[in-house]
């Protein structure tokens, strides 16, 4: 026995060499499989990065391109900013020359719902009465430079197209409209307004005087706020009726002035008349008279959500492509 495990000694210390041989040819084998294999993972991920940096350039045409397509989908159909580009509306809107004008946004959801009001301030296209003695667009005669400035009015960055007008809607359809009663104020259907928005341009308080004018159906009588520095209804035309504004003309109602910061607010639409209407049991009950201005910011608000998702989608852009530089 003694013999037997003597002889059965010598043999362990082989075995353990042979173990230890074959693990450190197995691992040498090993080392060297590795090396082409990391080899081909480089490659791999400069490809891989290669196709990241191809793919960034073939977005970015496609991310201008929809965010462009829904700026003028909501332009169209929503909502607009539009710039003052003249004073008649002091100091409601600015446009006086000198300051910054104001940039407004205009909601063309609201008529579809509801028809204009008295008070309403409304951008409309001028009727053919307004601008048939206009003298000819001195618009720039080059399509790029013309390109850009109907691109630049549409987004509020420019003048807006000469047909365009901005003012307050003081009577209706069917309603008779005169100035001036004993205390210089201007009358619908013999009914004096309350019009706390005039501005008396120079300190002077008079009104000249016009009408009486029935508005015809489907049309509005508009006038602007600097009431002695505008020209609006009692004018264009020749006044009259020809200086009424048919309803299918108003583009929407201007809801907020959005530039400069300065100047951010509701513009207002104080109703001239309710002061001066008499109760009746046909109106419109309070939650119904509320559905335009829901209208209105359920209308705005498309705008201000896919501007914040324009800005986050752009600075993903930059973001990714500071990275992959």
């Amino acid at each position: 026995m003694p013999s037997n495990a003597a002889e059965g000694e010598p043999d362990r210390p082989e075995d353990d060499n042979e173990v230890r041989a074959s693990s450190d040819a197995s691992s040498s084998g090993s080392g060297q499989g590795d090396r082409p294999a990391s080899g081909a993972d480089d490659g791999e991920e400069r490809s891989a990065e290669r196709k990241k940096q191809r793919s960034f350039w073939k977005e970015l045409p496609i991310l201008i391109v929809v965010a462009l397509v829904l700026a003028f989908l909501i332009q169209q159909f929503v909502a607009r900013v539009y710039m003052i580009p003249s004073g008649s509306m002091e100091q409601t809107l600015h446009g006086c020359p000198g300051c910054t004008p104001d940039r407004i946004l205009v909601d063309k959801v609201t008529y579809n719902f509801a028809d204009p009001e008295p008070g309403d301030v409304v951008v409309f296209r001028g009727p053919d009465a307004w601008v048939e003695d206009d003298p000819p667009s001195d618009s720039s005669g080059n399509p790029i430079a013309s390109f850009f400035q109907k691109l630049g009015a549409a987004f509020g960055l420019a003048p807006p197209d000469e047909r365009d007008f901005v003012k307050r809607i003081i009577a209706t359809g069917g309603q008779t409209v005169e100035c001036c009663d004993d205390q210089n104020r201007v009358t619908v259907d013999g009914r004096p307004l309350d019009e706390p928005y005039i501005y008396w341009q120079g300190g002077n308080a008079e009104q000249r005087d016009f009408g009486p004018v029935t508005v015809p159906e489907g049309s509005v009588w508009v006038m602007g706020d600097n009431r002695n520095n505008s020209s609006d209804s009692r004018y264009q035309g020749g006044g009259g009726e020809r200086g009424a504004v048919p309803v299918e003309n108003i583009i929407g109602k201007a809801r907020l002035i959005v530039l400069p910061p300065s100047r951010w607010d509701v513009v207002s639409d104080h109703n001239p008349q309710a002061s001066v209407e008499l109760p009746s049991a046909m109106s419109a009950p309070e939650w119904q008279q509320g559905l335009p201005l829901v209208a209105g910011a359920l209308a705005a608000w498309p705008t201000l959500v896919v501007g914040r998702k324009a800005g986050a989608g752009v600075r993903r852009l930059a973001s990714r492509f500071r990275r992959e530089r």
